[in-house]
């Protein structure tokens, strides 16, 4: 039996070992310090933020209330003015002008009559009316106008209305019973 031939490879040097980069450390870093200043920073710009979300909420809060008392003032000016005009509707019908023609003294002529400016002719009836009406806006067969009836008075003889306005600061003027008032002169 042979053996068989080994190959043998010749023989090298030991490759040399890698240095360690790593080596130990005799004394630890002095700790840096965190720069108070940048903390400061962050925590002024925090509370900037906070501040300018606060006053930006507080603002938009009153505005909404500005806004509802802004809404609330319309609607009882529309009330109001819806009440005015029902009153200019009130004063300005026939039945209120008739009527109040009739406290004034003047009549209801039974048919018309014209005057034609050019030649002064009087067209229609030529006769004057009489102290009598044809029409009595105040008689019995008169149809109730609830926008011409007055306030209902209370029990101290004032109208309902008047302490409205007095809390409003307005007040009617003194009633006329015998013509204009004047100053009396000596």
């Amino acid at each position: 039996m042979s053996v068989p031939a080994l190959r043998t490879q010749p023989r090298t040097a030991p490759a040399k070992t890698p240095q360690r980069r790593l080596h130990p450390v005799t004394a630890p870093d002095a700790r840096r310090r965190p720069k108070t200043a940048y903390a400061v920073l962050a925590f002024s710009g925090a509370l900037a933020i906070g501040a300018a979300q606060m006053g930006l909420s507080l603002a938009s809060t009153q505005d909404s209330f500005v806004l509802a008392e802004l809404n609330a003032q319309q609607r009882a000016l529309s009330l109001e003015k819806q009440a005015l005009k029902d009153d200019i509707v009130g004063l300005s019908s026939p039945q209120s002008l008739a009527s109040k023609a009739d406290g004034l003294g003047l009549v209801v002529a039974g048919s018309a009559s014209y005057l034609r400016l050019s030649d002064g002719m009087v067209l229609g009836a030529a006769e004057g009316a009489d102290w009598t009406s044809t029409v009595n806006p105040n008689g019995p067969s008169t149809v109730s106008n609830a926008l011409l009836a007055p306030p209902p008075a209370s029990e101290s003889g004032e109208p309902a209305d008047s302490t409205a306005q007095e809390a409003t600061g307005t007040t009617l003027p003194p009633a006329i019973a015998e013509g204009l008032p004047s100053p009396t002169t000596r």
